[in-house]
């Protein structure tokens, strides 16, 4: 074996144990995040939710290294984004709460241009389909929320439309994506009826993290997923013209 083959098989393996361990890293901080809900251990649970993120995002890159390929441009920043959201939300004051929202908008943004770059609406008709749906649950839960959101109704229900947009464009992409995009919506939707004062579900606080994490997850491994495929690279914003 030469010295270029045995190099290149080190390094291989380097990233393999690294984007492995990233993930069991992510798996462990969910698990332990998870479990300080359930059992009321408020500083683990502080702890651990700020890792979340970094943890999930740090993989993504690690695992498209291992395949020989960037990491998709706007999928670190979307978790990273969603990162700064989730430490925000741990201030728990109107301000902070309003400036995690704006961070959680930034993700849905990056989500979005990310998916519809990589070609989520191309089958336009099987779009407008799950547009029309999504559209419709939109409407009728906002509806709803809307005499108890108080001074929030406007930030909600413009932010809900950006999620929206993100459960959108996901199912156009894989089922991953389409499942993360929905239990992202699904997640939000709990932490929604709380500020509406709504009855909450027993555990409500566990299945709004449970359905984040996992959403999250779904989000990034989906879009590497999809990367895998030569034909489903990311689109040039700028297309030169053929030479003639």
């Amino acid at each position: 074996m030469s010295i270029r083959t045995t190099t290149r098989a080190t390094g291989l393996g380097g990233r393999l144990r690294s984007a492995t361990g990233l993930l069991g890293g992510f798996a462990a901080t969910s698990a332990a995040h998870l479990g300080s809900i359930l059992s009321g251990a408020s500083v683990l649970q502080n702890a651990t939710k700020p890792a979340l993120m970094p943890l999930l995002a740090a993989h993504s890159v690690a695992a498209a290294s291992r395949a020989g390929r960037e990491a998709p441009k706007l999928l670190a920043p979307a978790l990273l984004a969603s990162a700064g959201g989730d430490v925000l939300l741990q201030l728990k004051n109107d301000t902070a709460f309003l400036a995690g929202m704006g961070s959680f908008a930034a993700a849905h943004v990056c989500y979005v241009t990310m998916f519809v770059r990589r070609g989520a609406l191309t089958d336009r008709r099987r779009a407008l389909v799950v547009a029309a749906a999504y559209a419709t649950a939109w409407a009728g839960l906002v509806s709803q929320l809307w005499p108890d959101l108080g001074d929030l109704k406007v930030p909600v229900a413009g932010y809900s439309l950006l999620l929206t947009s993100t459960a959108v464009t996901a199912a156009g992409l894989n089922w991953r994506t389409g499942l993360g995009g929905a239990l992202f919506l699904l997640s939000d939707t709990l932490i929604a009826t709380q500020i509406a004062k709504w009855r909450e579900l027993p555990g409500h606080q566990f299945w709004i993290m449970a359905t984040y994490v996992l959403a999250q997850y779904l989000l990034a491994s989906g879009t590497l997923q999809h990367q895998e495929h030569p034909e489903h690279q990311e689109r040039p914003e700028r297309l030169e013209p053929a030479a003639v």
